[in-house]
């Protein structure tokens, strides 16, 4: 039984979804193409600033918890944990000097386009998140992964780095059960406008448990 039919999701019709795939696999393709250029020097530019492959590949929690290899340009030193906390601010001695301009301009993300071309992703849906980290989720916070992980979403919209992982997943549900093509482009558009301004990467707030905790 899939976790979309055991906890009763609504389903998107055929339509919709073959639509959402024609879109993904357009949008990535043709920016695959006008955009090699540039990740070819991305790439270059991240084996010259330190020892290390140029991309880095980590197994993630895909639609319905099926593993899938997501790749993205490497920011970190290659002795970092890569299962370590996310970086908290622009200090963060695990990150390469030009690691932090991928960061900061979410360059480091761009290879996932093709996870969008291969379908291990789409363009809009709940970021991926580890393996262990969904065993973790209760059954509403599961329900992000009734859908494809995206390249954004609209937890990276509405507050991004500002956000606890409570709210992010939160976020994730909500898309979930109102998705819809119309939904997906203003998510899209509202990136694309969040891009050129920039800033919120950094998390400055991880859990609400944590904080709860620090009070008592």
């Amino acid at each position: 039984m899939s976790l979309e039919t055991a906890i009763s999701v609504p389903r998107a019709g055929v339509v919709a979804e073959a639509i959402r795939r024609l879109v993904d696999i357009a949008v990535s393709a043709v920016a695959l193409i006008l955009l090699s250029p540039f990740m070819a020097w991305i790439a270059w530019r991240v084996g010259r600033d330190s020892p290390g492959p140029a991309v880095f590949r980590q197994t993630r929690a895909g639609r319905e918890m099926r593993p899938f290899t997501l790749l993205k340009f490497r920011t970190m030193r290659t002795d970092a944990d890569p299962f370590g906390a996310s970086p908290h601010g622009a200090d963060d001695p695990r990150l390469t000097r030009f690691g932090l301009w991928l960061r900061e301009w979410s360059f480091d993300e761009l290879p996932q386009l093709w996870n969008v071309l291969r379908g291990d992703m789409a363009l809009v849906g709940p970021r991926p998140l580890y393996v262990e980290q969904a065993r973790e989720w209760n059954e509403r916070q599961r329900l992000r992964l009734c859908v494809k992980p995206g390249l954004t979403g609209l937890a990276q919209i509405s507050g991004r780095g500002g956000l606890t992982i409570e709210e992010k997943l939160e976020l994730d549900v909500q898309y979930v059960l109102s998705r819809s093509l119309v939904n997906d482009a203003s998510i899209l558009a509202r990136t694309l406008f969040g891009w050129r301004r920039g800033g919120g990467i950094y998390e400055s707030r991880y859990s609400k448990d944590e904080e709860i905790r620090q009070k008592r």
